[in-house]
């Protein structure tokens, strides 16, 4: 039986955290694997809770939703509470945007680590809203879920045209934050 990789990105709609799921469950599917993404956002068009949910496996997937994450993604304070409760094992990482997570909480499981995305994105790319990429790139980094040839050919065939090389720059701050975190 196959080990599925459970992983729930959580924030706020218009944070790209959406796109981020389809990008690396396309990733996933890219590299034969099976990849089920699910989604939830508030009613309102920005501003409100959304997550992301992508399972991702070598065999079959027989329950599409995240149930026991291996990694929450939190970019933002309303994320905390809905989307981190259900960690149970120790094992299991659990990364902040220290930009827009202002209340990191104690867990009673789980790694926390806590990451640059949104000044990254601001400081080096001056684009605030490529948090999101920046972030895929650090799950990736951080995971091994998908190769990283396959998440910038996932990305690449999503991002609007022309914003190729910012979004292949946004990965690989992304790798590059993910090396700082020490296993």
């Amino acid at each position: 039986m196959s080990k599925n990789t459970e992983i729930r990105l959580g924030g706020e709609g218009g944070q790209g955290l959406i796109l981020a799921g389809v990008i690396l469950a396309s990733a996933a599917l890219l590299e034969g694997k099976n990849a089920a993404q699910s989604q939830y956002y508030g009613p309102e068009s920005r501003g409100g809770i959304s997550k992301s949910e992508v399972v991702i496996s070598d065999g079959e997937i027989i329950y599409p939703e995240v149930a026991d994450p291996d990694l929450v993604l939190v970019l933002s304070d309303v994320a905390i509470g809905p989307y981190t409760r259900d960690i149970r094992r120790d094992d299991a990482l659990v990364v902040f945007d220290t930009d827009t997570v202002k209340n990191v909480p104690e867990l009673k499981h789980g790694k926390i680590y806590k990451l640059p995305f949104t000044m990254t994105a601001h400081d080096k790319l001056g684009k605030p809203f490529i948090a999101n990429i920046i972030a895929l790139g650090a799950i990736v980094g951080l995971t091994n879920v998908v190769s990283r040839e396959s998440i910038e050919k996932a990305v690449l065939a999503r991002v609007p045209k022309g914003t190729e090389e910012l979004n292949k720059a946004a990965l690989l701050e992304g790798f590059e934050l993910a090396k700082t975190i020490k296993k």
